[in-house]
């Protein structure tokens, strides 16, 4: 999820656990738990590949065996320094779910998190949130804020601060749901179009739970369609790009099989031996009018190609390169149903 949504979740853990004792020092603490997992993305100062970049991001900073162990330090260093009186226990539990729930949080993306590691590099991702999406974010945000100006002890705080929590919950648990009945949606126009598959994904798109991508998978050819709920009427309309997963061959070797890794099947590639663009699609497309460029249809992708010397090169374009986001979001909002 993004920066905020974290800070939020790391406060709301902060002021669950040690707010009565600390007050809105409780929410300060709780916001920088809630924020350590992403300092991973400073380590990008010493590695300037993308690929690398990719490696890092969520992985042993978003470790629940990683937080299980660094959680004792902070709590033996909270406890020292604080004269607050609260137990050692207390303080490790607050660091440790200020740790482990900014991660849970973030294995609900379609980016994945490498949850288990050492033991194994597989990304969770239950696709059920994307990682921007200011109807999750911003209420609890507002929620917090008020809660602030009441005092450490009052009831009318912590009934601010429930409230919060059980909107985030059932908000979570609506996602959920949303999932299960889009995703169903997705198998049924599938069989009714005639499209083989081996995989289906459904996740949300950006800023939003209503509009839902579906992602189908089958050797030769990747299909993608969308569903909003506010805009049941229109047709599920599933679109085929060839995959060419034999041009991945041409590059091989420490490049090309993380971004494989990375992109957990759903990819596709454009191109020739010297050069190729290599699209990772967990995200469906970003121009949902595009049916037939896959550069205009998702944006998202690496670009490999040798350099004079024979070396591979890699450059990562993102949505941001030459993306209008004015148009982006008119183009978002109408397929939403707004």
């Amino acid at each position: 999820m993004d920066s905020l949504t974290q800070i939020v979740l790391g406060a709301a853990v902060g002021e669950a656990l040690l707010g009565k004792k600390l007050g809105n020092k409780a929410l300060l603490l709780g916001a920088i738990a809630g924020t350590i997992p992403d300092l991973d993305v400073l380590l990008n100062i010493f590695f300037k590949d993308p690929i690398d970049q990719i490696r890092i991001h969520r992985s042993y900073s978003h470790s629940m065996f990683t937080h299980i162990i660094l959680a004792w330090p902070l709590a033996w260093f909270s406890f020292r320094r604080s004269k607050a009186d609260i137990t050692r226990t207390r303080w490790y539990i607050f660091w440790f779910l200020g740790l482990f729930t900014h991660a849970l949080l973030d294995c609900g993306t379609a980016y994945g998190t490498r949850f288990f590691l050492p033991f194994t590099d597989y990304q969770v991702a239950f696709n059920n949130i994307n990682v921007l999406d200011p109807s999750y974010t911003i209420p609890w945000l507002i929620i917090l804020i008020v809660a602030m100006f009441y005092k450490r002890n009052s009831t009318t705080r912590n009934r601010w601060v429930m409230a919060g929590w059980i909107y985030s919950s059932i908000y979570m648990l609506t996602t959920f749901g949303l999932k299960a009945i889009v995703h169903k949606k997705f198998e049924k126009t599938l069989t009714e179009q005639h499209i083989g598959y081996y995989d289906l994904t459904s996740t949300p798109t950006i800023l939003n739970a209503v509009l839902w991508s579906g992602i189908a998978i089958d050797t030769d050819t990747i299909s993608v369609a969308e569903y909003s709920f506010l805009n049941s009427t229109e047709p599920i309309t599933w679109v085929k790009f060839p995959r060419n997963k034999s041009l991945a061959q041409f590059f091989p070797g420490p490049k090309m099989e993380p971004t494989q890794w990375f992109a957990d099947d759903h990819y596709l590639i454009t191109g020739s031996k010297d050069s190729i663009n290599f699209y990772t699609l967990k995200w469906g497309r970003t121009n949902f009018n595009e049916s037939q460029d896959p550069e205009k249809a998702f944006m998202f992708y690496n670009r490999f190609k040798r350099n004079s010397k024979g070396e591979i090169e890699v450059k990562q374009i993102t949505p941001r390169d030459g993306l209008d986001i004015k148009t982006a979001f008119k183009r978002l909002i109408k397929r939403i149903g707004l």
